[in-house]
């Protein structure tokens, strides 16, 4: 695997390295000693999966306060996805700075979000699948979130916003 920093203190964006031959390809999605050698994090607790149906639907910004904060590897098994980080960490050097990825089902890349980042995606694609690693156990109490639209952060979008939940839509601004 070839991890890639990002403008993003601490994010990861990490490409397989397939063998290919006739039948197609073959390739490590995650190795522990890999990920420890990158001095990311090697344990994860829960996996969960997205159907997304509307090309333009977003979700997001979302993550989990302290002490439920997560590292979460994001991956597109089908369609592609417009993903977005923000920084949170108040102690950062690039606190409430974004950055936004492509990830398609046919590029193999991941992103690597570290705990303490507002995370969240727009569809590029109908039926598109997202498949999330997750290195804490979801806590509902936990569960926070900043706008997609929120001033602090001028968020570009590509596409028109078509879906959005009626929960991400009321976020409170970040300064708020």
């Amino acid at each position: 695997m070839l991890f890639h920093t990002t403008r993003l203190q601490d994010a990861r964006l990490i490409e397989i390295e397939p063998a290919t031959d006739e039948r197609g390809y073959f390739a490590r999605t995650f190795c522990t000693r890999e990920f420890a050698a990158a001095g990311l994090e090697t344990t994860y607790v829960q996996q969960n999966v997205s159907l997304t149906k509307a090309a333009g639907t977003l979700r997001g910004m979302h993550f989990q306060r302290v002490p439920h904060a997560e590292v979460k590897i994001v991956r597109c098994l089908a369609g592609a996805i417009h993903d977005v980080l923000i920084d949170l960490r108040r102690d950062s050097p690039t606190f409430m700075q974004w950055e936004a990825y492509e990830l398609a089902a046919d590029d193999g890349r991941r992103l690597y979000v570290p705990a303490g980042f507002a995370h969240g995606f727009q569809t590029l694609a109908p039926n598109t699948v997202v498949d999330y690693m997750m290195s804490a156990y979801y806590a509902s109490a936990a569960a926070d979130g900043v706008r997609y639209d929120d001033p602090s952060f001028e968020i570009t979008w590509p596409l028109p916003v078509t879906e959005i939940s009626s929960k991400d839509r009321s976020w409170p601004d970040f300064r708020s």
